[in-house]
């Protein structure tokens, strides 16, 4: 990790705001942004559409024509029916203030919940002891350092759509199916285009996380791994510096989203070419090499993305480092050390034998050495292999410490040095060897291990 990294996340963790230099209020240019005039572009239909109006969004929806509220679905959820897929959650915005939604879900009784986000404009309302919605007030970005923003709340939904990232998260969806559309995201979705709303560099001045999500939505909506457009990427360049004050939560969040989308390997090294690596807690130099050749024999086996980041560390220790700035999952960091520790070549007669044995002589849960096993193979591009041992069954090692004690062996250390050898014998004699074949050696270990001391 470079010593500039270090120095200025030290800064970072004692509190002091890296980005407090570049804080800046939004301008009345960002406010004056070029927009559609009639900002309806198409009216949706669709299966897709339809199968959102749960009886719960429908009640919702009652609610705010009951107050004389405005509320329509934002972001994603639009961008995914224009895509005609079903969104996975509907987000809503709308005309009343936190306050005013207290009040109305009050007097509605109406249950709210998670109030920590009142103070970003949204408010938690479970409809029908049923189901939660996430509804947020139209705001502005008045004041941002790169890391938060200081909001001011609106009734234009034009302000609100001109403080989002990308023009196709940007748009909004009426119940009657209307897509408003202010700032050409519909065209740019059509295109497959990723595009910032208005200046690049203003929005990712505003929220560095954005160059991360740049590539999340390029990876979601692009239909090839090329087509970034250069000054864009040179914008990226610019401001990555900025990432070294984003928590590492936060960072790895939008990367494991990316790692399991279209163009995963491929945009990992745009990632990388534009300068995001040191910032990251990726070494500054990355095994690029090893990346091309998993990509080269595995891509297309749907690697899980700790695959594409083992590939860019070359020990434990990147492994180590990494995961202190980005705080991995217990699961996913030791399936990383795994990986890197496991992914050489392995000599055996049998070549499923190592592998086999790395799951019966785990120390981890089984089920997750199992898997991690299959992470290993499919990393390697050994597709045979992986075939036979996804119809492997585990066997069960037939001896235990009881069986010991029946066959008077004196309780002690030498338990677990006998259970050992004993299960390399089964092992090795394709655990065909019953409960009566492996007592026989015990005399034997014995004799091994006395011999030692």
């Amino acid at each position: 990790m470079s010593s500039i990294y270090l120095g200025v996340l030290k800064l970072c963790r004692a509190g002091v705001n890296y980005s407090t230099l570049r804080r800046r209020i939004r301008s009345q240019i960002d406010m004056a942004l070029k927009s559609r005039e009639n900002p309806v572009v198409t009216k949706l239909n669709s299966s897709e559409f339809n199968s959102i109006f749960t009886e719960e969004v429908l009640d919702l929806k009652k609610l705010f024509d009951k107050y004389q509220y405005e509320i329509r679905v934002a972001g994603g959820a639009v961008r995914d029916l224009l895509m005609g897929q079903k969104p996975t959650d509907l987000d809503f915005a709308t005309t009343a203030t936190p306050q005013q939604m207290k009040e109305m879900f009050t007097i509605e009784n109406v249950r709210m919940i998670n109030m920590n986000g009142e103070k970003h404009g949204t408010i938690t309302p479970r409809i029908n002891d049923k189901e939660n919605f996430e509804v947020t007030t139209l705001r502005i970005d008045m004041v941002t350092d790169g890391r938060h923003a200081e909001v001011e709340f609106t009734t234009d939904w034009k302000l609100d759509a001109n403080r989002r990232d990308l023009t196709i998260n940007s748009m909004f969806l009426g119940f009657d199916g209307s897509v408003y559309d202010y700032f050409f995201g519909y065209e740019d979705l059509q295109k497959r285009r990723v595009a910032f709303v208005g200046d690049p560099d203003v929005r990712i001045k505003e929220d560095y996380l954005r160059i991360m999500r740049y590539f999340r939505f390029y990876g979601k909506i692009a239909e090839s791994p090329d087509k970034h457009e250069e000054k864009t990427l040179q914008v990226l360049s610019n401001n990555v510096e900025g990432l070294q004050c984003i928590s590492g939560e936060r960072i790895w969040v939008e990367l494991k989203k990316t790692l399991q989308g279209k163009f995963a390997g491929d945009l990992l090294k745009t990632m990388i070419g534009v300068g995001v690596a040191k910032y990251i807690g990726l070494p500054e130099n990355p095994n690029l090499e090893e990346l091309d050749k998993v990509l080269k024999r595995a891509e297309h086996m749907k690697l899980h993305p700790m695959s594409y980041v083992a590939a860019l560390l070359r020990n434990v220790d990147e492994v180590t480092v990494l995961h202190s700035r980005l705080k991995f999952s217990s699961y996913d960091r030791d399936l990383t050390y795994f990986l890197v520790v496991h992914r050489e070549d392995k000599v055996s007669t049998r070549p499923l034998l190592p592998y086999e044995k790395l799951v019966l002589n785990s120390k981890i849960k089984q089920k997750d050495s199992y898997e991690y096993v299959r992470e290993v193979l499919k990393y390697r591009g050994e597709e045979s292999l992986l075939e036979q041992f996804n119809k492997w069954e585990i066997p069960r090692f037939p001896i235990n410490g009881k069986i010991l004690k029946v066959n008077n062996v004196a309780p002690g250390k030498n338990y677990s040095t006998i259970l050992s050898r004993l299960k390399d014998i089964w092992i090795e004699n394709e655990y065909k060897q019953s409960v009566e074949d492996l007592v026989k050696f015990i005399p034997d270990i014995i004799k091994e291990y006395d011999k030692k001391k």
